[in-house]
């Protein structure tokens, strides 16, 4: 009978020879079958649903103790919080750090095959810390974004950017600290800022080309249902950040996202009323944002 660390062994060398002849395109149909993979993880969430675990029998209570490193490496990415869940396929493995460096290493040894070292501006608005949660991966593509609200695609085997989109204006507080959801032809993301004075949102871009499919606010405007329910000006304002990576439904085609703090968080007067739809849940037409 095989030992735990034989068989990780014996994992790790079948996971390399079905990488390496699997196809390096990331389907729509792996990413809706991405909890029946067993030798990738090409969801920040594991799969649409969010389920966030692989469905296995070999880690358990009476084996977990046998379980040791395999190899280390270090970021160097400054000071901050680690809070990334990283994306492994085609043996290269996404790891996201805290100040927006994106480094790609190979998930059996730790060698690292490309980086890439974002440059900030020298004074961002950041309400916990300089955080970076993941990357999503389509085709042979790589998105991601970055503290000062940029969403970048790569070319997932070089590194090369391929577009460059800015999604909000950090200097009025936005930030994007989650990770990218790849929906039917289109990469979402959410922003930060909900203490800063921004309006959230939820977007969508198209993943070739970096332009915009669709926005929805998560602070009614004027003309639409929930207005009344912001006193005065309030709504240009009031948070409702989106910096929790969404689900997916893809049998209803619906897109499912979290919306945090309305904003000023301490004083509600300037904003009277139930806030809609700050601290909630939204679901949204994955097509059209509605």
């Amino acid at each position: 009978m095989k030992t735990l660390k034989q068989r990780i062994g014996l994992a790790i060398a079948l996971l390399g020879t079905v990488s390496a002849t699997a196809s390096a395109q990331v389907t729509t149909d792996m990413l809706v079958g991405a909890q029946e993979l067993p030798d990738r993880w090409v969801h920040y969430n594991r799969n649409y649903a969010g389920w966030r675990y692989v469905p296995t029998d070999q880690i358990n209570r009476e084996t977990v103790s046998e379980l040791e490193p395999k190899w280390s490496i270090l970021v160097n990415a400054g000071p901050g919080k680690f809070e990334c869940s990283a994306v492994v396929h085609d043996n290269r493995m996404f790891i996201s750090t805290q100040n927006s460096h994106l480094v790609v290493v190979d998930p059996t040894n730790g060698e690292t095959i490309w980086r890439y070292d974002h440059e900030l501006p020298s004074r961002i608005s950041l309400c916990c810390g300089p955080v970076n949660r993941g990357v999503a991966v389509f085709g042979d593509k790589v998105y991601w974004g970055t503290l000062d609200a940029h969403l970048i695609c790569f070319d997932a085997a070089s590194g090369d950017i391929i577009w460059e989109t800015v999604v909000a204006p950090y200097e009025e507080g936005y930030s994007i600290t989650g990770a990218p959801l790849i929906v039917r032809g289109n990469v979402l993301t959410g922003v930060g800022g909900g203490e800063y004075g921004i309006r959230g949102f939820i977007a969508a871009y198209d993943v070739e080309t970096g332009e915009e499919s669709w926005r929805f606010n998560t602070i009614p405007g004027p003309d639409e249902p929930g207005n009344e329910t912001w006193a005065g000006d309030s709504w240009k304002i009031g948070g409702a950040p989106t910096w929790v990576t969404g689900t997916y439904d893809p049998e209803l085609n619906l897109v499912y996202w979290g919306t945090g703090n309305p904003g000023p968080d301490l004083n509600r007067n300037l904003r009277a009323g139930i806030n809609l739809y700050s601290n909630s849940v939204v679901a949204l037409d994955a097509d059209s944002g509605k």
